[in-house]
Parts: C-alpha cells; structure tokens; sequence
C-alpha cells in the first residue's frame, strides 16, 4: 500500500498488463520509471503487483489530470510506453479513475499467528 494518500479526491491510473516472454531492460526501466514517477509534480504514491504468468497490476495516485497528462507526455515515460508496446507486454490495459471515497483498514491484531 502507497504510504499515506490524501484525502479524496485524487485520480487513479490502472494499468494492466500480460507480460510477453522479453525480459531484456525491462526491470532496469521500470524501476527508472518509478524514480522519475516519483518526484512528478502531483505525483502522491504507487502499488503494483505481478503474478507467476506475468500478469501485473500497477495503481498510482495523482492530485489532477493535468499531473497524469504531464507524466503521459514525459519524454522518458514515452520511450518506456514505445518499448512496452514494441517489447514487453502482450496486451495491457489503462484506466483513469477520480477517487471520490477511500477506506483503509489495519487489523492491530496482524502480527499475530493465525489458529492452527
């Protein structure tokens, strides 16, 4: 989970994506992407998580869609975008959403062994 998100609303980005078989500089440029991601203007937090057959669901956070539009056009985002196309991912999936309601939960017991 992204540490500490404002309060809504904020804006989402949903990408999901199949990987394909490629695996030459993709974990060098995603995790470049997260660095970059990272300190753009409006940029709030990020989480992503991949499954064992390369399906993979990164989620991250913004203060405005003009935050999101200016991360969409940074020139070394394009590129990541060109080469994912081209190279890394078989299909993928891109949604924006405005977050209007966001709950959290924290069980204080989950440090705990669970029964059995």
């Amino acid at each position: 989970m992204p540490d500490s998100l404002p309060l809504p609303p904020y804006w989402t980005v949903i990408f999901s994506s199949q990987r394909s078989e490629a695996e030459q500089g993709y974990a060098e440029m995603a995790e470049r992407m997260l660095r970059l991601a990272r300190v753009q203007p409006g940029f709030l937090g990020m989480e992503s998580a991949r499954d064992e057959n390369g399906f993979g669901i990164t989620v991250s956070y913004w203060d405005s869609v003009e935050a999101i539009a200016a991360w969409r056009h940074h020139a070394e985002h394009m590129v990541a975008q060109r080469l994912g196309r081209e190279v890394w991912y078989q299909a993928f999936s891109l949604k924006v959403a405005r977050v209007e309601r966001a709950h959290d939960f924290t069980n204080p017991t989950s440090h705990e062994p669970g029964p059995g």
